[in-house]
Formats: structure tokens, C-alpha cells, sequence
């Protein structure tokens, strides 16, 4: 029997998002909770699921900050450690008038890219029904190595392992160095979710419909593509669906937007208790559905983790 429904292992910061001007005409930045492993968990712990992180941030007001957070949304944070070895990352987020964002990173290095694969709680791992990481705990070591060594725990004993390769083209050394890191884990993979821009980098296809083969191809059992505003395909091999997203009447940041789908869907996995291979495409149906859901209420509201909705909220 599983203990926990959805582990995640990777960064966990802060998104200092653009907040305005001061009364002396200087730019102001909100410190919102954030980092894509951790925004999936926070929307699957809102929707009523058991999630624990695996990561680390700064011994800093920052660190103490996203502790409280995580224990805040329900968390499991025992295996979030407080090191002295580097600062907790932050996220500097300017917004635009439609709510789209473009980032810098104070993350050199960050107390994230510092977690070793001795830190990391294996027992955790095979206790959990679904594994999820992102790709910006595999740009530096020594968290690569311990991504990879988590990876390889889940893979032998039977959890799910879900991936979003979240593209931050300025953590990676180049392009190349980027398309070779986010394609790394792809073996591993039962689920992933990627967006529509990240469709060439991670596969080389042009189109979500090639993508989705060509990932299906090499084993992976689903394949979301998320596409903004349009909506998601999610493929299976026994076929592909289109779902438009919810229209929200005020976008005010996308923050966590793809995060909060991938939430959805997971827990809809866990709520069927349902392994990505046997999911039907009624199931995708349903799922996509839910996750749009969840994703238009996080993108009516300010930031990632404090944006996601609860089941009665989405419902």
C-alpha cells in the first residue's frame, strides 16, 4: 500500500514577481512561493491528495519562508533541506499586460542545484504511487546525479514516474546542452507533460501530433501537450484527444499555469488510481477536462503555489 499519493523531487524558490512602482518610481517585486515540482505538489495537496518534496533551499529568510509555505499547503517536507552551502534560489518574474511572463535567475549557485543523491529519502520514493520531476534539477551537479538516482529508484520499484521538461533557457550552458539534459530522462518516463513551444527542443517534431508519436514511440505511455489559451492533445497509443482550455474572464499571471494542469491530471491518476498505460481515451477525456479547470482558476491569480485552487473551487 502506498503512503503517498505524489512525490516530487527538484527546485523549489522564490518568484519575485513585478508588483508595480513605489511612490519614488522604482520598481517593486512581490515574493511569491514557487518552482514547478513544488507548484504541481501545492495543486495536488489543494485538491485533497498526500504529497511530499524532495529538495533544498538556503538556511535564509527566503528558506524559512518556503518551509512554512510547504507545511502550510499540507506538504510532507521532511526531506526539504536547510543548507548554509548557497542562497535559495530566486526567480526575478516580469509580467506583461496579457500575464505572460519572462524570467532571471539569481541561482548561482542556488540552494536547489545543491542536493545530492545522499540526501535524498529513497524510502519516500517507493512509498509513493506517482514520482514527478521537472528538468532544472538535471542543469547542475550534484542534483543531476541525484535525479537520476531517484529516477532509478522509482523505476525499480514500480511508481509512476511523470516529467515536465520546463525550458529556463539561461540555466542551461547552451541549446544543445539543453535538448541533450531535457531529453536525458526520457527512458524513465510513464507521463509527460510538455508545452507546445517545447515540442522541437525535447523531440525535434514540429507539430504536438508528431510529438506525441514520436514520444509514444520511444515508451512513454501518455503525452500531454499543453498549448496556452487553445487548450491540451493528450495521446495514449490507442489514440489522441483535443480538450479547449476554460476560458478565464481576467488573466492576471500564468505563473504555475502548466503546473496547475499537470496537478489536475496527476490527481486524477491517483483519484482512479489508474497507472498511465491503462488509461482509456475516456479517461483522457475526463482528465483534460478537470486539469483545464484547474489551470484557468491558477491564471486568474497572483503568482504559482498561492494561485492553486481547491476541489470545490474547481468544481
Amino acid at each position: 500500500m502506498k503512503k503517498t499519493d505524489v512525490t516530487a523531487l527538484g527546485e523549489i524558490l522564490i518568484d519575485m514577481t513585478y508588483a508595480g512602482k513605489s511612490e519614488a518610481g522604482q520598481t517593486l517585486f512581490e515574493q511569491n512561493p514557487g518552482g514547478a515540482p513544488a507548484n504541481v505538489l501545492a495543486a495536488i495537496s489543494k485538491l485533497g491528495k498526500k504529497t511530499a518534496f524532495i529538495g533544498k533551499v538556503g538556511n535564509d529568510m527566503h528558506g524559512e519562508f518556503l518551509r512554512k509555505t510547504v507545511k502550510k499547503y499540507g506538504i510532507d517536507d521532511h526531506n526539504l533541506i536547510t543548507t548554509d552551502e548557497a542562497f535559495t534560489t530566486l526567480a526575478f518574474v516580469s509580467l506583461s499586460e496579457s500575464g505572460e511572463r519572462t524570467f532571471s535567475f539569481a541561482r548561482n549557485p542556488g540552494a536547489d542545484i545543491m542536493l545530492s543523491k545522499e540526501d535524498v529519502d529513497y524510502d519516500l520514493i517507493k512509498n509513493s504511487f506517482i514520482f514527478h520531476l521537472g528538468s532544472l534539477s538535471l542543469t547542475h551537479e550534484p542534483a543531476r546525479t541525484a535525479t537520476f538516482s531517484a529516477l532509478s529508484c522509482a523505476k525499480e520499484n514500480g511508481v509512476i514516474v511523470s516529467y515536465d521538461p520546463n525550458y529556463r533557457a539561461m540555466l542551461w550552458k547552451n541549446e544543445e546542452a539543453a535538448i541533450n539534459g531535457m531529453r536525458s530522462p526520457l527512458s524513465y518516463v510513464d507521463i509527460i507533460k510538455l508545452s507546445d513551444e517545447e515540442i522541437e527542443l525535447v523531440t525535434g517534431q514540429k507539430t504536438p501530433e508528431e510529438a506525441i508519436d514520436y514520444l509514444l514511440g520511444m515508451g512513454v505511455s501518455c503525452v500531454v501537450v499543453t498549448m496556452g489559451a487553445k487548450g491540451a492533445m493528450v495521446g495514449i497509443k490507442s489514440g489522441k484527444i483535443f480538450k479547449e482550455s476554460k476560458p478565464c474572464k481576467h488573466v492576471v499571471d500564468t505563473t504555475g499555469a502548466g503546473d496547475s494542469f499537470m496537478g489536475g491530471f496527476l490527481y486524477k491518476l491517483c483519484e482512479n488510481n489508474l497507472r498511465p498505460d491503462e488509461l482509456t481515451l475516456e479517461n483522457l477525456a475526463e482528465f483534460t477536462e478537470f486539469a483545464n479547470k484547474v489551470a484557468s482558476y491558477c491564471i486568474g491569480k497572483r503568482g504559482g503555489i498561492n494561485a492553486m485552487p481547491t476541489l470545490d473551487e474547481v468544481n
